[in-house]
């Protein structure tokens, strides 16, 4: 049976986190406000979902025809997943910022350079979803658009709420770090246990 729960939570947790994405959504908020900010987002979902439908159709097809690929993926996802646990416990919680150009051709563009957001898409793909549907079409390009989604939603949090957000971080930077790396930590061991 599939788990919704540590895939939610992986998906959740990844995406919150600060990288390239949500740092620039950041910026722009507090620069240009969510409003002015809104087409760097959109484009950042337009490529995000670019990516994942690609990265999805080269797991699945990576996967079909290597099947014994599937337990040294779960223990690179895993060791990536303690790796974040371990980064994000260990962080100070302070965040920089670049500026750099704030449209949606930026924002698109951006995510073919992301490598947080292939290895999102690896990880959830070997270590979630690819075991319950692979080969079924429709349902891994419904993932590859949830995940996108997921990773969307956060950026627009990380907008609206601008430098609000770098201050809570700042404030309460080691217990949002200890709960966000428990939470990979649950997610890595959970691998294994299904």
């Amino acid at each position: 049976m599939f788990n919704w729960l540590s895939f939610l939570i992986y998906a959740a947790v990844t995406a919150v986190t600060p990288g390239p994405n949500n740092i620039m959504s950041m910026s722009n908020g507090s620069r240009l406000g969510f409003r002015a900010a809104l087409p760097f987002n959109l484009g950042i979902w337009a490529g995000f979902s670019a990516v994942m439908c690609l990265c999805t159709l080269f797991c699945g097809l990576l996967s079909a025809l290597i099947p014994k690929i599937r337990l040294p993926m779960l223990i690179i996802g895993a060791a990536y997943m303690l790796y974040l646990a371990w980064e994000t416990f260990t962080s100070s919680g302070s965040i920089e910022e670049k500026h750099h150009h704030s449209g949606f051709v930026s924002g698109a563009l951006l995510q073919f350079i992301n490598p947080k957001i292939y290895i999102y898409c690896i990880v959830s793909m070997e270590a979630y979803i690819l075991p319950f549907y692979a080969g079924q079409g429709p349902a891994l390009f419904g993932f590859a658009l949830l995940l996108a989604f997921i990773g969307f939603v956060f950026t627009l949090c990380w907008s609206a709420f601008g430098s609000a957000f770098r201050v809570l971080f700042s404030k309460h930077a080691r217990a949002v770090n200890t709960v966000m790396a428990l939470l990979l930590v649950y997610c890595a061991v959970s691998l294994f246990v299904q």
